[in-house]
C-alpha cells in the first residue's frame, strides 16, 4: 500500500514541467524551528522525530520495522508530543508522528491512516490498528509517601483511573481507548478511601514520565480533584524513560521526585517496577503518522516510512 497522491493540481503541474528542461518549481514552508520560510523543492520530505526516550518513538519504530540506528541524520529531533505536532503544523512538507490523543485540528495536523486502517476505539480494541501502544503508570513504594493522607490519595486516583466508570470516561473524552468491562461506580469504589472525605487543598499528586499521556491524565487529575477534598497536583511530564528513575530509581529522593509516574509503552525489562504500589495500563493508545494540513496524503504503509525514515525516500515526488 502506497501513498496516496500528494500533489495539488499546481503541484502537478510542476511535476509536468520537470519533464522537459525547465528548472524544478520550488515552493516555500515555514521552518519549524524558527517559524521563518526557506525554499524547498515543491516534493521535499521533511523528517521529524521524537527522542531517544520516548515511548512514542518506540512504538513507532516497531511498528513500521525501522531498525536500530538507521534513521536519517537528516530527521529533526523534537522534544515531545506537543512539540511533534506544533513542528509539523508549522512545517507544509513536514511528516511525524503523534499519540491518538492529540489534538490535531488545533495544530494544523492531519493523521493518515495506517496499511489502509484508521485508529480509532474499535480498530485499536480488535487488534486490526496495528500501530499501538499501552498507556502505564507506576507509583512509588509502600510507605515512601509525604504522608499516610498522600498515599491514599494516589491509591484513589489511581483506581479512579483504571476501575471506575467515570474515570474511564473521563479519559476516554481525552482521547484514551479504554474498556469498560469491569468498570464499577465511583460512589461505590470512594468508599474504600476515607481520605477522600476531608479537605486535601494542602496536598499535591505530582506526576511525570510520558508527554502522550498528559492530555488524558491532566483531564483525569482534573475530574478528580474536586472528588478528592480539593488535592492539588503538579505535572512535570518528561518522557517516558524518567518514570521509574522518578519514583522508585535514582531520583525519587530529588528535586525530580513525583508520586506516579507515565510510561507510553510497556516498561522494560530493566526498569524494575516490582517496588512499587501499583503499576499497570490505564488505557491503549494508538500513534499516528501526521503530516499538515494542507497535504493530501491520506494512508502509508510500514515499507513506504520505512523509507522515508531511513533516508532511502526524500522526496513526495519518489512516492507513487
Amino acid at each position: 500500500m502506497k501513498f496516496a497522491k500528494l500533489f495539488t493540481s499546481a503541484l502537478l503541474v510542476a511535476s509536468l514541467a520537470g519533464c522537459s528542461s525547465t528548472p524544478a518549481t520550488t515552493s516555500t514552508a515555514p521552518t519549524a524551528t524558527e517559524g521563518s520560510e526557506t525554499t524547498t523543492t515543491a516534493g521535499e520530505i521533511h523528517v521529524y522525530t521524537r527522542d531517544a526516550s520516548s515511548g512514542t518513538r518506540e512504538a513507532f519504530e516497531d511498528a513500521i520495522g525501522l531498525e536500530e540506528g538507521a534513521l536519517t541524520s537528516s530527521a529533526s529531533e523534537v522534544s515531545s508530543n506537543g512539540d511533534m505536532a506544533t513542528r509539523v503544523g508549522q512545517d507544509a512538507a513536514g511528516i511525524g508522528y503523534t499519540s491518538l490523543t492529540t489534538d490535531f485540528e488545533a495544530n494544523g495536523i492531519k493523521p493518515l491512516t495506517f496499511q489502509g486502517v484508521e485508529a480509532n476505539t474499535d480498530t485499536v480494541l480488535d487488534g486490526s490498528y496495528e500501530m499501538q501502544r499501552p498507556f502505564n503508570f507506576v507509583t512509588r513504594a509502600d510507605g515512601d509517601y509525604e504522608s499516610d493522607d498522600m498515599q491514599q490519595l494516589v491509591e484513589a486516583f489511581i483506581a479512579y483511573i483504571t476501575q471506575s466508570t467515570e474515570g474511564k470516561s473521563v479519559i476516554e473524552s481525552a482521547g484514551g481507548i479504554v474498556d469498560y468491562t469491569d468498570a464499577k461506580p465511583w460512589e461505590e469504589i470512594a468508599a474504600n478511601y476515607p481520605v477522600l472525605n476531608q479537605d486535601n487543598s494542602g496536598l499535591t499528586i505530582r506526576t511525570g514520565g510520558s508527554t502522550s499521556v498528559e492530555n488524558c491524565i491532566r483531564a483525569a487529575l482534573e475530574a478528580f480533584q474536586p472528588l478528592a477534598g480539593n488535592v492539588q497536583f503538579a505535572m512535570n511530564q518528561t518522557g517516558s524513560g524518567d518514570s521509574v528513575p522518578r519514583t522508585l530509581g535514582e531520583e525519587k529522593d530529588g528535586p525530580n521526585a513525583i508520586d506516579i509516574g507515565f510510561a507510553s509503552r510497556a516498561f522494560k525489562d530493566d526498569e524494575d517496577v516490582t517496588g512499587a504500589i501499583e503499576s499497570g495500563t490505564f488505557c491503549l493508545d494508538a500513534v499516528v503518522v501526521v503530516v499538515n494540513a494542507a497535504n493530501t496524503v491520506s494512508d502509508v504503509d510500514a515499507e513506504t516510512m520505512v523509507g522515508i525514515y531511513s533516508g532511502a525516500i526524500t522526496s513526495y515526488d519518489e512516492v507513487q
